[in-house]
């Protein structure tokens, strides 16, 4: 076979992978084969979307809303977001002006990130941290500049270290509160020295806001309500995690008006708009009932509690109590540094899709991170296969 005269660009093989979806695929091949798989790899809420936002979506379809729609987003969803996310985190308005919407927020990061890096700018980001930031920088010829995530403090940064790495060339610095993969959640005292550490080095903070809903043990602060830090933070938050709408891909970022208008051009250029009738659902979703957001939030709280219970009860693994999104990072180096063998033991020994905490970057080595966006029963299965398996692992090591 003659090798292929397709050469990819050099920026190309500075992309990274969300390996979620590598690992979903290869459980979706193990059920093919007649094994019952527990997924714990993939970040989605096992719940079904609201039925009215479903019944929205369906009313927009049968009214036609299946055109183009402007490259922002439609008017009355980006209305409803200001208006939401203003009330949401208790801050002066923001209007249709602050907001770009897209088909989740992945795309709006990337399109984000675009309209923010050049070549040669540094980003400071959490490590372990969600991949999409780290590779879109990479890719555009940024610097991404890892920050330690602490155990010792339940996975907060390590604002020393923060510090110590701001440089001339700083110029994006992301955090991500309530945390992927860790579950951590930054305190007052935190966002207070981050927001000290933007504005003496004039940074733009990208606050990733997605599990805003999903916290247990504290209310939800963002960064935007410090003093001075609403005109440099850009927020990112979507439907995904809160209403169980992963699938419908619907997702926005909140910025200053310059910024969107730019970010709209990247949208103009890449996808052109979001499907309208997803953005129709989108508004039912906050202008409808929020029991169901709530009734979610409980289910998780007791899965979070199941689920680090039973694997502190395992000898070798340990777990820290998460206090946002639904995201177990259990310590597994008493057994091996080798994350990612165990996890992909857990998945075809033992059949629990699990990720190995390294994927998410450097700081990671050491850890597996379990979803637990899953029920009780599949929580309390898994626990007793890993602890069944766990015995083969070590004796083949």
């Amino acid at each position: 076979m003659l090798a292929s005269r397709i050469r990819t660009s050099q920026a190309s093989s500075r992309l990274g992978t969300e390996s979620a979806f590598d690992v979903l695929a290869r459980a979706r091949e193990l059920e093919a084969l007649g094994h019952e798989v527990v997924h714990m790899e993939i970040g989605e809420p096992d719940f079904n979307t609201p039925e009215h936002i479903k019944t929205a979506g369906e009313t927009a379809i049968a009214e036609d809303y299946s055109h183009y729609s402007p490259s922002a987003g439609i008017p009355e969803l980006r209305d409803a977001i200001a208006e939401y996310a203003s009330r949401f985190r208790g801050i002066e308005p923001y209007d249709r002006s602050n907001i770009v919407v897209g088909p989740g927020a992945k795309p709006i990061i990337w399109n984000l990130l675009s309209a923010l890096l050049d070549p040669g700018d540094e980003m400071l980001y959490a490590d372990p941290a969600y991949p999409a930031y780290e590779s879109c920088a990479s890719y555009l010829g940024a610097k991404p500049v890892p920050v330690t995530l602490l155990e010792s403090k339940n996975f907060r940064l390590d604002l020393d270290e923060l510090a110590a790495k701001v440089t001339p060339h700083t110029k994006v610095l992301v955090i991500n509160s309530p945390h992927n993969p860790t579950g951590g959640v930054l305190t007052r005292d935190d966002l207070t020295v981050i927001a000290d550490l933007a504005d003496r080095h004039d940074l733009i903070v990208i606050s990733d806001e997605i599990y805003s809903r999903n916290i247990y043990d504290a209310e939800f602060l963002s960064i935007s309500t410090l003093p001075g830090m609403r005109e440099r933070t850009i927020i990112i938050d979507g439907f995904s995690k809160a209403y169980a709408m992963t699938g419908w891909r619907l997702g926005y970022a909140i910025m200053d008006p310059a910024l969107a208008r730019t970010v709209t051009l990247f949208n103009n250029n890449t996808f052109s708009c979001t499907a309208t009738f997803v953005q129709r659902a989108g508004l039912a979703a906050l202008r409808g009932a929020d029991e169901p957001v709530e009734a979610m939030v409980e289910e998780f709280r007791k899965r979070r509690d199941a689920i680090v219970a039973g694997l502190n009860a395992i000898s070798g693994l340990s777990c820290t109590k998460p206090e946002g999104a639904f995201y177990a990072f259990a310590n597994v180096s008493a057994i091996t540094q080798n994350d990612r063998a165990l996890a992909s033991f857990f998945l075809e020994e033992a059949h629990v899709g699990s990720l190995g905490g390294s994927c998410f970057g450097a700081a990671g080595r050491g850890y597996v991170r379990f979803s637990y966006a899953t029920s009780l029963g599949h929580i309390d299965l898994a626990l007793r296969r890993i602890a069944s398996a766990l015995p083969r692992f070590r004796s083949a090591a």
